[in-house]
């Protein structure tokens, strides 16, 4: 019971009003473009794809700020290990989750942009097999049943692509950092 109090306890500190905001942006924004695409039609099209684009290459930079102050601040306060793993698990699903919001709305606006998900697939099923395709894009693996069928949805992709790797490279060199901060600790 005390390890489970004990990560309770670290993640409501590394929780933020901050974490709020992100998530409230990205369903705020995604859920515009969609209004918009309803209001507008087909007309739309075309310049709301872009705007996703458009969003996903801010939420790609502003993602790879984000971790990488998290790497510096988790460095210069000595932070536990465990606890960064938990704040580089919530960047990871909240990276994947938002893409994932990305590839829902590009599919609704045209379901030409993606191939291999049933063009009659609306609200939670779609959700879920966007989540699926980001998860598969985040991890590495892309299987090939879902594939991004236009420049615009290939874009999302590499910035998907592009946001994972500088993750996970980050995660590494803070594991590597850390391991030879604890072994200088233990040798002297």
């Amino acid at each position: 019971m005390i390890a489970t109090n004990q990560t309770k306890n670290d993640w409501v500190r590394l929780w933020h009003p901050r974490e709020t905001i992100e998530i409230l942006a990205i369903v705020l924004v995604g859920w515009l473009i969609l209004l918009a695409h309803d209001k507008l039609g087909e007309k739309a099209t075309t310049p709301l794809t872009w705007l996703v684009v458009v969003w996903a290459g801010v939420k790609t930079a502003f993602y790879f700020g984000e971790t990488l102050w998290h790497l510096v601040q988790a460095t210069a306060s000595d932070l536990p290990y465990h606890r960064f793993l938990l704040l580089m698990a919530y960047n990871m699903a909240e990276v994947t989750v938002s893409y994932a919001f990305d590839f829902f709305c590009l599919f609704r606006i045209s379901s030409t942009n993606i191939d291999g998900i049933e063009s009659s697939l609306r609200g939670a099923p779609l959700f879920f097999e966007c989540l699926y395709f980001s998860t598969l894009n985040f991890s590495f693996f892309g299987y090939g049943d879902i594939l991004p069928a236009s420049i615009p949805a290939k874009i999302v992709m590499l910035f998907e692509v592009v946001t994972a790797f500088t993750t996970v490279i980050f995660l590494i060199s803070d594991f590597v950092s850390m391991k030879d901060s604890m072994t200088r600790k233990h040798h002297e």
